[in-house]
């Protein structure tokens, strides 16, 4: 069997995608190696085999202790594609297609537009190598997109590109639900993702203060890693109000988190129009309705061109409390239209934003690598 290498030194060794989508669907076809920090086993999938990286968080130490360790562990298996997930492999990523091997590089984020948003691993001599590098890529590297919205800025590449979007593995999902889980008592709120300001959580406290005004008792279980310092969010006027009904888990495997999903009121997935954010999708609102929870998310057109074209959540300013607490309060109350609004997303999911139909993209884009290798 032809030999696959899926390489990261940053997703944690439970990434939804790599771990849960990717992985498995190419082990289906190929002889897949997973090279992830700290990986684990994540249960037993046939000719898939997993290889542990060491877990740094500045590049620098990835740079340092990573990266040679990758290509310690890496190297001998001459694998036939090599497929990165993170810039910062690209040069390792040379000396596998030096050696022969076809080279596949992963574009989850235009980082052209985020590096003002990153709180560390930005700095300039970090950007000026990502550019440097990102281009080089672009010519010798097959590339998979994983929006739409990155054709506008990876438009000048030498090879033909795939567009593999991120959405819901319905039947993982599935797998995961507890049919025995009881109704909460008290209205439950889901958020799953990076938890910073850009991602309105300022919005989301002063809206929940509001809420708070009308209903004293709610819950809200927040999963996924803090990127901001905890006294920004003690210093935003109502975080002391509302920090009894927040519940944080941090980052959670998906596997664990989705639990506290069941039954839920509604997902909330408020991004503010900073970044990429506009041009490109955030996963968790078609794996809320996947789970059947009507989504609370941010009015961008990319965006209500799904919820509102299925009616399968609301759409609001992200920078507006009040419009949020109403939209919050609203699903409260409407228990059949909430319900009505759940089904509607899990059958939009199940018709077309499924990892079937990814699946199916992702397998012959590998097709024809692989026709490329053995010519």
């Amino acid at each position: 069997m032809k030999r696959m290498l899926l390489l990261s030194t940053v997703h944690p060794a439970t990434d939804p995608r790599i771990v849960y989508k990717i992985a498995p669907s190419l082990a289906k076809h190929y002889q897949v190696f997973l090279a992830l920090p700290e990986a684990t086993s994540t249960g037993q999938v046939d000719n898939l085999r997993l290889i542990r990286l060491p877990h740094f968080r500045h590049i620098l130490s990835r740079f340092l202790f990573s990266h040679p360790v990758v290509l310690w562990k890496c190297i001998r298996l001459r694998p036939d594609v090599v497929h990165i997930f993170v810039p910062e492999l690209i040069p390792i990523a040379f000396v596998f297609r030096w050696l022969g091997a076809r080279v596949v590089y992963e574009v989850q984020e235009n980082l052209y537009k985020k590096f003002s948003l990153k709180r560390y691993n930005n700095q300039l001599l970090f950007q000026y190598f990502f550019h440097f590098f990102d281009h080089l890529a672009r010519r010798y590297f097959h590339c998979i997109l994983t929006d739409d919205g990155y054709q506008t800025e990876y438009k000048s590449l030498a090879h033909p590109h795939a567009i593999v979007h991120n959405y819901a593995s319905v039947s993982f999902l599935d797998s995961l639900i507890n049919s025995a889980s009881p109704s909460p008592t008290v209205p439950v709120f889901f958020y799953s993702g990076v938890i910073s300001m850009e991602r309105a959580f300022d919005t989301l406290v002063a809206a929940l203060a509001i809420l708070r005004q009308t209903y004293s008792d709610f819950q809200v279980h927040l999963f996924g890693p803090i990127q901001f310092d905890w006294k920004e969010a003690q210093a935003l006027p109502d975080f002391e109000l509302v920090r009894p009904h927040l519940t944080f888990y941090g980052y959670t495997d998906q596997r664990v988190a989705i639990q506290y999903a069941q039954r839920a009121t509604a997902g909330i997935a408020l991004l503010k129009p900073v970044g990429d954010y506009p041009e490109s999708y955030t996963t968790k609102i078609f794996e809320y309705m996947a789970l059947k929870l009507p989504v609370v998310t941010s009015d961008f057109p990319l965006y209500k061109g799904v919820i509102e074209t299925h009616n399968c959540g609301l759409c609001v300013s992200p920078y507006d409390a009040p419009a949020v607490a109403n939209a919050l309060a609203w699903l409260i109350e409407h228990t059949k239209e909430r319900t009505l609004m759940g089904n509607r997303g899990r059958e939009a999911v199940e018709k077309q934003y499924n990892w079937i139909n990814e699946e199916t993209i992702l397998l012959g884009y590998y097709e024809d690598l692989i026709k490329i290798v053995s010519l």
